[in-house]
């Protein structure tokens, strides 16, 4: 089973659609907030994907969660956009979280930087900007793949073909 997670689009429908339209055959789509206003543009243009999503710092009005939990295949997800719990200083309170609910993957966005990191049983991955990534690298997303064997997750770069 594969779960595309993406965040921090900023207005940037063209990232959302991109994303989504490449990959079609996930099962899910998890939004880690900073985009909700074309977030639910997409949810209008493709009503039959499944698209889990937390409101950002920057989601002004949301009444979006500020986090969730997503279950499947044996895997526990816990997503947040990640401003209410410090991860621009550390990822602790994220990852202590995580343990406290049996969570095997943390996600969080908010900094625009990627990271993957795994700890103690738990994958605590950053997506990095769809849209503008402060690490000096492209615009991306990251993939979360469940299978009988375990849990693989990584980045994939945004890029564009040429018009």
């Amino acid at each position: 089973m594969r779960i595309i997670v993406f965040s921090d689009t900023h207005g940037d429908s063209r990232a959302v659609n991109e994303i989504i339209s490449r990959n079609r055959d996930a099962q899910a789509f998890i939004f880690l907030g900073d985009g909700e206003r074309e977030l639910n543009a997409a949810k209008e243009k493709y009503p039959d994907v499944k698209i889990f999503s937390v409101a950002g710092n920057c989601d002004y009005r949301s009444s979006l969660p500020d986090s969730g939990v997503y279950e499947t295949d044996g895997a526990k997800i816990f997503y947040t956009h990640g401003h209410n719990w410090g991860v621009k200083f550390s990822m602790t309170r994220l990852f202590l979280q995580a343990k406290e609910i049996g969570a095997n993957v943390a996600l969080f966005g908010h900094t625009h930087c990627r990271s993957l990191a795994y700890e103690d049983g738990v994958y605590i991955l950053n997506p990095g900007s769809a849209s503008c990534p402060r690490d000096g690298g492209k615009p991306g997303y990251a993939f979360v793949d469940i299978a009988p064997n375990g849990i693989f997750c990584s980045h994939v770069d945004l890029t564009y073909p040429h018009a």
